[in-house]
């Protein structure tokens, strides 16, 4: 004897017998459309099995009608790229890296070669096209710690600031004067004020002008009695707004008291000497080289 169809009271479909706390499933048919769609998406799952490498066998995998190979065909040009750059790589090679940029070929060439060595290995520091982000230095500028000329700027790709494991590498170290005791906290408090002076933004100027003093007798040396900066020991310029740890007071007070120093790796022996020389080319091209 057949069970009696249920239908459901406010829709009147007819219901599956399915029930969950008091829900009851409705036997809806699946769209027309829907149904196509799917066992269309089946019939071309097959036919793509059929036609390209899908499967493992027992001797390797099903290469397919069509016996495409895309792996293969990527490696195709891949090698026929290196074959087209070879020839420019090698010029680089034997070049040093100011012939390089005077060879208007040579430049186009290692532009381009160094935008992509630079997207891949420091713009996640320094930003694409060297925008630089907070505590990592804007490349794009002319604002530069050890100077902005191709060969400080190789320099420093080649063997990194505060890199020890390359003893060529840059090294400066600012004194601690808060937390070693050098100054106490009123001078650290006028020395801020005085290095806030120096690009006209003292809120006091009392303060500022007992800096002065505190600053010539502590900071000169290195930041210049100016305070410009320095190339030779990396001494950031003063005067020009340009910070790294921010220009705030309490950013300001907080590196002189206990200050942070930032650190780059060495690309010599990670990158190739060419790409390295493609990679200084592109910095100092950014806007700021010197």
């Amino acid at each position: 004897m057949a069970s009696k169809v249920e239908k459901d009271e406010i829709t009147g479909v007819e219901t599956t017998g399915h029930e969950w706390d008091g829900i009851k499933e409705l036997n809806n048919p699946l769209p027309k459309w829907w149904v196509l769609v799917f066992y269309a998406s089946i019939a071309f799952s097959v036919l793509w099995w059929v036609l390209y490498p899908s499967w493992p066998t027992l001797t390797g995998h099903w290469k397919g009608v069509l016996g495409s190979n895309q792996r293969l065909a990527l490696e195709e040009q891949l090698t026929k790229a290196r074959a087209a750059q070879a020839a420019w790589l090698e010029k680089i090679a034997t070049l040093d890296t100011a012939a390089v940029a005077a060879d208007p070929e040579l430049l186009s060439f290692a532009m381009r070669g160094g935008e992509v060595a630079f997207k891949d290995n420091c713009a996640a520091c320094h930003g694409l096209g060297g925008a630089g982000q907070f505590n990592y230095p804007t490349l794009a500028d002319d604002d530069w710690l050890w100077g902005g000329t191709l060969a400080d700027i190789e320099q420093t790709v080649r063997h990194g600031i505060r890199f020890f494991d390359d003893p060529e590498t840059r090294d400066s170290q600012m004194p601690a004067f808060g937390a070693d005791g050098i100054l106490d906290r009123a001078q650290i408090d006028d020395v801020v004020q005085y290095v806030l002076s120096l690009s006209g933004r003292a809120e006091d100027a009392a303060a500022a002008e007992r800096g002065k003093e505190v600053f010539l007798d502590n900071c000169a040396a290195c930041h210049g009695e100016d305070g410009k900066g320095s190339h030779e020991v990396g001494a950031p310029n003063l005067t020009d707004g340009i910070w790294l740890y921010g220009d705030r007071p309490e950013d300001i007070r907080a590196q002189v008291t206990k200050p942070r120093h930032g650190v780059m790796p060495a690309w010599q022996g990670r990158l190739e000497d060419e790409v390295i020389k493609m990679v200084t080319i592109y910095v100092h091209n950014l806007g700021g080289g010197e």
